[in-house]
């Protein structure tokens, strides 16, 4: 497995609504990344932490990109 992730995940928790009803954020803290698989298919997702709003649909996920292995 390769020493560095190809992506970070955070969440954001849904911390109320805007006067259009859409979803407010909070701001995202990282709790984990995707890190390739030896045989160059996928990759493996390790989460450091599991925010209890995740459980009960409360928030949001992000998944961004590390930067490129120039």
């Amino acid at each position: 497995m390769s020493n560095k992730p190809t992506h970070r995940i955070s969440f954001a928790r849904i911390i109320g609504t805007d006067e259009d009803g859409a979803n407010k954020l909070g701001s995202a803290r990282e709790i984990g990344a995707i890190w390739p698989r030896e045989n160059g298919k996928g990759g493996i997702l390790r989460l450091d932490h599991i925010p209890v709003e995740l459980t009960r649909h409360q928030g949001v996920l992000f998944v961004n990109e590390t930067a490129s292995k120039n």
